[in-house]
């Protein structure tokens, strides 16, 4: 993508905001708000420094591709791109993202009309919807508020009766994501920045939305950036290989079946705050189709970098599977605090720390594998607080990275992300009166 499209500031260390909010306005990057993740120019800025000039056709690897943010630039770019992702949802996206360079945009812009019909037959924004649709909310989806008052939910079953009869399945899709996108903000919920009910955050309730005209702008943008996305491959001699895997990267080399042919990784694997993920796209995961049933095993969990505390506090004490004496003292370290709490304190989180080491130190082996000699991975990662114990991730992973074979080229700051306490350091986990500690974000320069 020509860097003239980025204005943002170069920061001291050469790269500009990674933070991704600054995707809002970009095309294809704006389709789905993302909690997690960088923003495109940073993405650019590692392309331009670490891929030679001006080559295209490199294989540009994000092994936790969320919504494809890396994916899509190294694709405008002229480079092969291979991305791994655990959440259906997320995957959806970053897969129609690519898709979107062979979907014809007349044929979104026909649906979207057709769509329009549909909706102002039977249930138009300004009246109350007229029969009964044939689509039914998810069974087992719960919550402490109901998703949708009543109104916006039949709204919302009406349009997914229309996408359901959809014949073209990347148009099909499309428009799911487009709802995707938009029913949070439609809902009773609303990201905080993880989701939460509305009322929580002392904000109304939504009683009534206009679902077609909603749904219908967010299609118009995203018809407009498909053409600008064909407008940009046409600049490119030959069109760039993409395979986009809704699986655990843990399963890279036996997918794959080939080592040492990576050019490029620029990724973000989840931080160590205990973040959950999942629970951010449950309503999109249920009311797409993609999960059923109560809990988070529709974003596969259980497969998650790092795990939950939630999954691990209860087994039995866990230890590091490879040698790291600084790292194990800090775990046991963790573990000793709060021991009257049992699982909720020390020996909890104790667990957690270790689990999420032992899948970097996996991670860390899987990617010498994979890289060609001299090779480059950009990890970004940030630093955090467990029971009142800073951990500095970066420096553990950079630490791992070296003992898997890998070279600990530098670890640039990117920015302080914010000052404060995390939410594992809260009141409510910790017997102390919270500390305030800079968390910071840090890239991770690695080579083969």
């Amino acid at each position: 993508m020509p860097t003239a499209l980025f204005d943002t500031p170069i920061l001291i260390n050469g790269f500009r905001d990674p933070a991704f909010t600054k995707n809002r306005d970009l095309p294809l990057h704006r389709w789905v708000p993302w909690i997690a993740g960088f923003s495109a120019q940073f993405v650019d800025d590692c392309l331009v420094r670490y891929l030679a000039p001006n080559k295209t056709g490199a294989t540009v690897l994000d092994p936790f591709a969320g919504v494809g943010t890396t994916l899509v630039e190294a694709f405008i770019h002229g480079h092969n791109v291979i991305g791994f992702e655990i959440n259906p949802y997320a995957a959806l996206a970053a897969r129609l993202k690519l898709d979107a360079v062979s979907i014809e945009p007349g044929a979104v812009r026909a649906q979207i009309a057709g769509f329009q019909r549909f909706m102002d037959i039977r249930c138009p924004d300004d009246r109350a919807p007229k029969g009964q649709p044939r689509s039914r909310p998810p069974i087992g989806f719960s919550g402490r508020t109901q998703l949708f008052s009543p109104p916006v939910e039949r709204r919302i079953l009406f349009a997914l009766d229309f996408i359901n009869l959809i014949g073209k399945p990347k148009v099909r899709d499309l428009f799911r994501l487009a709802l995707g996108s938009v029913m949070v903000s439609m809902s009773n919920y609303s990201y905080e920045p993880s989701l939460t009910r509305r009322s929580a955050v002392d904000k109304e309730d939504i009683p009534d939305a206009r679902v077609a005209h909603v749904l219908r702008s967010k299609l118009e943008l995203m018809r407009g950036d498909i053409e600008y996305l064909q407008e940009q491959m046409r600049t490119i001699r030959r069109r760039p290989k993409v395979k986009v895997y809704s699986r655990s990267f843990f399963s890279s080399l036996k997918t794959l079946k080939c080592k040492a042919f990576v050019d490029l990784v620029v990724t973000s694997p989840p931080y160590l705050n205990n973040y959950h993920y999942p629970r951010n796209t449950r309503p999109q995961l249920h009311w797409l189709g993609m999960a059923s049933g109560p809990g988070y095993n529709g974003a596969r969990e259980e497969q998650s970098f790092g795990k939950f505390w939630q999954t691990v506090r209860d087994q039995p004490p866990m230890r590091l599977s490879f040698s790291f004496p600084l790292l194990e003292e800090t775990i046991e370290a963790i573990r000793g605090l709060n021991t009257h709490r049992g699982s909720y304190g020390g020996p909890g989180w104790a667990n957690y720390v270790t689990t999420y080491f032992n899948d970097a130190h996996e991670f860390c082996k899987i990617l010498k594998e994979l890289l060609r000699p001299q090779a480059v991975a950009i990890i970004v990662l940030g630093n955090s607080v467990i029971q009142g114990v800073e951990v500095k991730t970066e420096e553990y992973f950079g630490r791992i990275a070296q003992e898997s074979g890998l070279t600990f080229e530098d670890c640039l700051l990117l920015r302080k992300k914010r000052t404060g306490t995390s939410i594992i350091r809260s009141s409510v986990r910790v017997d102390r009166p919270p500390v305030k500690t800079a968390l910071y974000e840090s890239a991770i320069i690695l080579r083969k």
